[in-house]
């Protein structure tokens, strides 16, 4: 089975992308809904325990942990110290399915996947891309994003020029959505050995 690392910074579309193989039929690990599902689950009691008040009624209130954590460099390590295993936990158990299962192609959907070291996790990394004006655009009519915080998370990823870099496929959804899903497929029936000149078993 191959694993595909599928990543790209904010506002580019990596979501979307990743629902495009999703369809597809490929199963996707998606590492921000895991955490979602592990903060009313197993992160919940670790949570509680190292930043006190930040959980009610058996589910980590994501106002209060952010509060806590956000501006304090120290008390951000110790949370991902909490839910970086846990999350990579909760992949490992979904690849090992999948390998069983005999699926040919499994997708890691990671949002930070350079920055956290998981280039050595996966067989081939892809990166989604759009022009920085795109970007800007999509992520500042999000509600609640101003110019600061887009430039505060923006500081925190790796750029995407050196993601694209080290990408093996790049996906530029600022060409429309449609062209993407064609990337989308172009790049699963590659992966499958199905491109013309492959001889396929």
């Amino acid at each position: 089975m191959i694993v595909l690392g599928l990543t790209g910074s904010i506002g580019m579309g990596k979501s979307a992308t990743a629902e495009m193989f999703a369809d597809a039929g490929v199963p996707v690990h998606d590492s921000d809904e895991t955490v979602h599902r592990l903060y009313s689950g197993k992160a919940v009691p670790l949570v509680e325990a190292a930043f006190p008040g930040t959980t009610q009624a058996g589910v980590v209130d994501r106002v209060k942990l952010a509060a806590k954590v956000l501006a304090d460099p120290a008390a951000l390590k110790k949370l991902e110290a909490i839910v970086h295993p846990l999350v990579r936990a909760d992949a490992d158990a979904f690849l090992a399915r999948h390998r069983e299962a005999g699926a040919p192609l499994a997708v890691l959907d990671i949002p930070l996947l350079f920055e956290t070291g998981g280039r050595n996790r996966v067989d081939k990394v892809v990166v989604v891309t759009a022009a920085p004006d795109i970007q800007r655009a999509r992520v500042l009519a999000r509600p609640g994003m101003s110019e600061e915080k887009f430039a505060s998370i923006l500081a925190k990823q790796v750029p995407d020029a050196e993601k694209r870099r080290q990408a093996d496929f790049v996906i530029d959804t600022g060409h429309g959505f449609e062209a993407a899903r064609m990337a989308v497929a172009a790049m699963i029936a590659e992966l499958a050995g199905d491109k013309p000149g492959t001889p396929r078993s």
